[in-house]
């Protein structure tokens, strides 16, 4: 169950949130976007192949979505090293963190990781309290964020 106060809250952030949005101002042109580009959904076949997964939000739009996910993984939550961001990189040639708009894309992302969450907050204890340490982190935009991948 998901307190009424954390509701309102969510709601309230999500129209601040979108009001930022539509001030942003994108640097790429849009292209052909996955919009949840992450390492756990690269699998490594026998010939060493990458291959990219879990293609149901594919879409056409800005780089920068997809670019962002790594982004926050590495810069707000530390669930890359420095060693696999810099590889990242190499490939893209743009850190977001550079960015001006990366704040507000950071809050979006932020935001649907913690929404996602929230959706499954009865199936067992971990993530109960996976969604407490996010809704607390939302909360203290500029405290420290303890996540963990779920």
């Amino acid at each position: 169950m998901i307190p009424e106060d954390d509701k309102v809250f969510l709601r309230k952030r999500w129209r601040e949130l979108r009001d930022k949005y539509a001030e942003l101002r994108f640097e790429t042109p849009k292209g052909p976007v996955r919009d949840d580009a992450h390492v756990q959904n690269l699998m490594v076949n026998d010939h060493e192949q990458v291959i990219l997964i879990d293609f149901e939000a594919c879409c056409f739009d800005r780089p920068e979505w997809d670019l962002m996910v790594t982004a926050v993984e590495h810069h707000g939550l530390g669930w890359q090293t420095d060693a696999q961001y810099a590889d990242f990189l190499g490939e893209y040639g743009w850190d977001l963190f550079d960015w001006p708009g990366y704040e507000t894309r950071r809050g979006l992302e932020e935001f649907g990781m913690t929404t996602w969450l929230m959706q499954n907050v009865t199936e067992d204890e971990r993530t109960a309290q996976e969604y407490q340490r996010r809704i607390a982190g939302l909360r203290n935009d500029g405290g420290p964020r303890n996540w963990r991948p779920c």
